[in-house]
């Protein structure tokens, strides 16, 4: 697996990263999580990206993985914890949830700390920012960054206080690809691309009602890519392949609740970026459809 330099922090991380969201909301058994976090390091994957917000993955990771704490990158995130009776962002709460990641992932400090789509009004208090970075003083994480999109990730990405900049990044969300991008890798950030394949939300043939990816779904209709037909094949790879093609972009976090998907997916990233006239012509034709309201997706 390539691994690629993330930013100034100098981490050298895998090129694909797995996201725990999936099998923290899924009720994933913890024999399955074993076994696919085993078999993903030991095929080369080092990212584990997840967050106190993500039901039961911190506890999961830490149980199945945390005996191989030298072998792979922590990240984790903060802002939103649920069982603490404080409201979302409140410093006590960041503090408090930080402490409790840490004891869920067995570990005495994660590579990465980041703050959960906070607002720029909130950042702009500057009270969460010092939480984290007293956190890093004392030794719970070695870099803090900031995962979230639009305005408010432009903002994080210019204040200077992050290492790095997790954002929703994808051929249906391009728009960080102008908007905040440059700035990050002007300042030396590191890039995490998160949902970078858009949920692969173009295998439902009707619209998937109350599907996490709607809004995907909806801008894949207007984008008409042709390699998304049925009958092309390698639809995922072409994605991830994008996203990982995009300047300043480290590493791409999928999510999965089945042993061996990874592997799948790392072997579609054999064939290396795409050229410059694939990547151009996805980009084109998103200047050509997208929206003034086609944001970035949190």
């Amino acid at each position: 697996m390539e691994k690629r330099r993330l930013g100034r922090t100098g981490l050298e991380v895998s090129a694909l990263g797995f996201g725990g969201a999936e099998i923290g909301y899924q009720g994933v058994p913890f024999e399955t999580v074993e076994k696919l976090l085993s078999g993903a390091l030991s095929s080369g994957l080092n990212v584990i990206d997840t967050a106190e917000c993500y039901n039961t993955s911190e506890e999961m990771i830490g149980r199945a993985i945390s005996h191989r704490r030298k072998e792979f990158y922590l990240f984790t995130k903060c802002g939103h914890a649920s069982g603490f009776d404080l409201p979302d962002w409140d410093p006590v709460l960041l503090e408090k949830s930080i402490d409790r990641s840490l004891i869920r992932l067995r570990t005495d400090c994660v590579d990465l700390l980041q703050l959960h789509s906070c607002s720029e009004r909130v950042l702009r208090q500057g009270d969460v920012i010092a939480v984290l970075q007293r956190a890093r003083d004392a030794g719970k994480t070695r870099f803090i960054g900031y995962s979230g999109d639009g305005q408010n990730a432009l903002y994080a990405v210019n204040c200077g206080a992050f290492d790095t900049l997790q954002t929703s990044l994808s051929i249906a969300d391009q728009e960080p690809i102008d908007l905040t991008l440059p700035a990050a890798r002007a300042n030396g950030m590191g890039v995490i691309a998160k949902r970078p394949i858009a949920n692969a939300v173009w295998r439902h043939q009707t619209r998937p009602e109350g599907a996490y990816g709607l809004t995907y779904w909806d801008r894949l209709q207007e984008l008409k890519y042709d390699f998304l037909r049925p009958e092309m094949g390698g639809a995922i790879g072409m994605a991830l392949r994008f996203t990982l093609s995009v300047p300043g972009v480290s590493t791409a976090i999928v999510g999965t609740t089945r042993p061996g998907r990874w592997r799948e997916n790392a072997d579609r990233l054999a064939a290396g970026p795409l050229s410059e006239e694939e990547f151009q012509a996805i980009r084109a034709r998103w200047h050509e459809a997208a929206q003034p309201d086609w944001v970035g997706q949190g």
